[in-house]
């Protein structure tokens, strides 16, 4: 039975619109012109009808708007939009192997192209599309996100229309509490990453919320992107793309919020960009495998609040995830304890970070942060090693991004930071870190990095 038929075995329900809001309302904006909902519904049906009979297809999208617009004519197709952990042709060949019969889709000319790949057509100026929204089964597998890799190999989790419909609500109540019900969004994260779909890709879709169809960049290119879009404005973004901005100087129009995820936001970071740009940072919490279930604003709070209709279960090993956007809980390796009567939690580490050696117990991510925090180091990563020493003893490695230090002297201030038998052995100078589009850092590139040191 494939992954697809059986959480179809799990869940009923009845049909849910392809779109919220009135025809006239902005979706997108594309070269300083607003796309309304009417004009991108016919673009959806233009590629709709252009699709091949088939399970699904890669969505590979660079334009954020063809992304949205691919995404919308499969799920319309009755087809599910694959997200492989990258783009690189290797990562979409190794999904395509997963599910016979898929094919890929962009709006680019590829070479070399995915065996079966679609050039969508040219989405020029339409006449808006009226009549009824196209209705979409909530049971319906809308998209298939592949984990990034971080902590092992890529791992498939289903989305149906209505588990994306659930966890929008959570988003847009979260957002609309800081910024109203309508705003416009510039997001830096690719549309293929849960987070970056949920918030750049299901959330126009679902919510008076118009996006930016580029993927920006270098900071004065975020400045641009941001100044196309009328007030109240968002910023999604991750840590290291934020803290680049911070760092860069460069002056954003007046923004109504800054949204991040992916990896935990250091408090200075979000106080200096609060200061720095005039508003709110607003964390989210979640996986590829439950989506966003909480929030939280960093500079202020350490406790996270959990989304309406979502309750959380410590466990030994982890916390049990039962939320409005799962068919069944999801058990994550963070370690949390809850507080207001269950609404809140605070994150006290992951069970696949928590390290014993030599009868010493400590925190990969509390090593991390020490590491960090050494003066001259940029970027940096500690990580336990698969395999066992011929002391038995799996041991710590770093890879660290510090122009102007040695190995010695960054080892050297580490032996002031933790104690001995956690020191990284063996610890690399890298001129970068081999992070992906939204800076997670894949094992097996990890691994490749320090195997020369070993």
């Amino acid at each position: 039975m494939s992954i697809v038929q059986g959480f179809l075995g799990r869940i009923a329900a009845p049909s849910l619109p392809l779109l919220a809001g009135s025809p006239s309302r902005v979706v997108a904006w594309r070269d300083g012109a607003a796309v309304s909902a009417g004009e991108f519904l016919a673009h959806v049906r233009l590629v709709a009808e252009a699709l091949p009979d088939a399970v699904g297809a890669v969505n590979l999208c660079e334009d954020r708007y063809a992304f949205l617009v691919a995404f919308a004519a499969l799920a319309l197709r009755g087809q599910f939009n694959l997200l492989p952990p990258s783009r690189a042709p290797h990562a979409v060949d190794e999904v395509m192997g997963h599910h016979p019969g898929a094919y890929a889709i962009g709006e680019q000319a590829l070479d070399p192209a995915p065996v079966g790949y679609l050039r969508m057509p040219p989405l020029s100026r339409m006449a808006p599309a009226y009549g009824d929204v196209p209705m979409v089964a909530a049971d319906h597998v809308v998209a298939i996100g592949y984990t990034s890799g971080s902590t092992g190999k890529p791992k498939p989790n289903v989305k149906t229309w209505g588990s994306f419909v659930a966890s929008n609500a959570g988003n847009g109540h979260m957002l609309s509490v800081v910024l109203g019900d309508t705003f416009h969004t510039v997001a830096t994260v690719p549309p293929q990453h849960m987070y970056g779909l949920e918030m750049s890709v299901v959330m126009p879709l679902l919510s008076d919320v118009g996006i930016h169809a580029g993927r920006p960049f270098f900071p004065a290119d975020v400045a641009t992107a941001l100044a196309s879009l009328p007030e109240p404005r968002v910023l999604v973004i991750t840590p290291v793309h934020l803290r680049a901005l911070v760092e860069s100087g460069v002056t954003l129009p007046p923004l109504g919020a800054i949204v991040s995820a992916t990896a935990p936001m250091p408090v200075d970071l979000a106080m200096a960009a609060e200061a720095r740009f005039g508003a709110p940072l607003c964390e989210v919490f979640g996986s590829t495998e439950t989506c966003v279930f909480a929030s939280r604003r960093t500079s202020t709070e350490e406790d996270w609040t959990l989304y309406d209709g979502v309750a959380l279960h410590p466990q030994p090993d982890g916390t049990l995830v039962d939320a409005p956007q799962l068919s069944e809980p999801v058990v994550l390796a963070d370690i949390v304890t809850l507080h207001d009567e269950g609404r809140r939690f605070r994150l006290r580490g992951r069970n696949t970070d928590l390290l014993e050696i030599a009868g010493k117990r400590a925190s990969l991510g509390d090593l991390n942060r020490r590491l960090l925090a050494i003066e001259g180091v940029r970027d940096g990563v500690l990580f336990q090693l698969d395999e066992a020493d011929a002391s038995g003893v799996r041991r710590i490695a770093g890879l660290v991004v510090a122009p102007g230090l040695s190995e010695q002297q960054v080892l050297a201030a580490l032996r002031v930071a933790m104690d001995p038998v956690f020191l990284p052995r063996p610890l690399r100078v890298v001129d970068q870190l081999p992070r992906n589009e939204t800076g997670k850092l894949p094992r097996t590139e990890l691994m490749a990095l320090i195997r020369p040191a070993l």
